[in-house]
């Protein structure tokens, strides 16, 4: 069988996301992904992700969120943001608004393991891995994707869920605007002398923004954003050394660093694409749009992609309307790129003033975390906003009975 509803290009965990969303609206499904599924070797991964309350909400509505949970992952139920260039900080508190927590700290391995455990349950679902996407063609009724062994697959629509280097949006020929930001991003797995209370913490520095992920047992993933040949300099340093160096970047926020895994680092890159669509194509995820990882937004925004493509895709076939067209998929690019937008260049906007070494610039900021912090009510449409729990949101990632209902 090589005729499907959909083609997914890309395997990871939008790709499955989306996967797992219109298998279960009963559309048929091929998922195409070039390298094998990560083997759960018991080894603690730096690189996690922080999961938002729509995230988790759309997890819950395609029946994976148990399986994730069962996992090890950490809730936080607060956040600390602060600048090192003055005094002016913000402290969010779940409580504050009557949830029981903000989010949860998340390995990709878990969610992608959880993903694949669904997609085995949905009939209509087939995961072809490894497989590689070779070539495209695109028709007037169809398309067509031949993939490295020759072998074909037809469908209405073709998905590129294959990352920021895509190879099928090249194919497409969807130009990108892309941004260097000079910087990379170091992550590790660090102890700490003091316990982390369930509290993502973020400092504000010269060169970028140091975030303490809560994990389990007393450790917590790093994401430290520095200028690159610096990144290089850290990666270079023996433990002491660096742990040294990362005790004084936060200010021992958390007491001494004691023990450290799994220092590595990843060029930092803003990407995004000119169209989301094209006739018989749509992107999503990293395919679509990267982003500064200073909010840990990145993943979130393509599951919401993911999220209002099955959703728009959805409802095309229960109305008898060609998946494929191009009138259907500007829905989902008018729905998701002005949003995707927004949250980039808010993201791109913080990044410049708080790196900003210029007093009156120092002054403003530090003044706005102060004045933010007081206004109650501000600061909790902030919290709700971060979290996914208010705006134009997907039905998966509004609750379990809307969700459920689309699902």
């Amino acid at each position: 069988m090589n005729q499907f509803d959909v083609i997914i290009i890309g395997g990871g965990i939008v790709g499955l996301t989306t996967a797992c969303a219109l298998g279960a609206a009963g559309m048929t499904v091929a998922v195409v992904e070039a390298r094998a599924p990560v083997v759960d070797s018991g080894v603690r991964d730096a690189r996690v992700f922080a999961i938002t309350r729509a995230s988790e909400r759309i997890f819950s509505a395609l029946g994976v969120w148990d399986a994730i949970s069962a996992r090890d992952i950490c809730a936080f139920r607060e956040m600390r943001v602060w600048d090192a260039g003055g005094s002016g900080a913000i402290h969010f508190d779940c409580a504050d608004i009557g949830e029981p927590y903000l989010g949860h700290i998340i390995e990709p391995r878990f969610i992608q393991a959880a993903l694949l455990e669904r997609l085995q349950t949905l009939d209509g679902v087939q995961l072809l891995c490894p497989a590689q996407f070779r070539d495209i063609d695109v028709g007037e009724d169809q398309v067509t994707v031949v993939l490295d062994d020759a072998s074909t697959l037809v469908a209405k629509l073709v998905v590129a869920a294959d990352g920021a280097r895509s190879p099928l949006r090249e194919r497409l020929g969807i130009q990108v605007r892309e941004h260097d930001y000079g910087q990379s991003g170091l992550v590790a797995l660090v102890k700490t002398e003091h316990g982390h209370r369930e509290t993502a913490s973020q400092r504000f520095l010269r060169g970028g923004p140091l975030a303490f992920l809560p994990r389990g047992g007393g450790w917590s993933s790093i994401v430290w954003t520095l200028p690159s040949v610096e990144v290089e300099r850290l990666l270079a340093l023996d433990k002491e050394a660096f742990h040294t160096e990362l005790g004084e970047a936060f200010d021992f926020h958390l007491g001494r660093i004691t023990d450290s895994e799994q220092r590595k680092a990843f060029p930092l890159r803003r990407l995004h694409a000119n169209h989301y669509i094209s006739m018989r194509a749509a992107l999503i995820g990293d395919a679509a749009h990267t982003i500064h990882p200073l909010a840990g937004q990145g993943v979130n925004l393509g599951l919401l992609d993911a999220a209002a493509l099955a959703e728009v895709l959805a409802d095309a076939q229960a109305r008898g309307r060609e998946v494929g067209s191009v009138p259907v998929l500007r829905r989902y690019e008018r729905w998701r790129r002005g949003e995707n937008q927004l949250m980039m260049s808010a993201m791109d906007g913080f990044n410049l003033l708080f790196s900003n070494t210029r007093t009156p610039l120092r002054w403003v900021r530090n003044l706005g975390l102060t004045l933010v912090d007081a206004a109650g009510p501000a600061k909790d449409v902030l919290m709700r906003h971060a979290m996914g729990l208010v705006g134009d949101l997907p039905a998966l990632a509004r609750g379990s009975e809307e969700g459920s209902r689309t699902a």
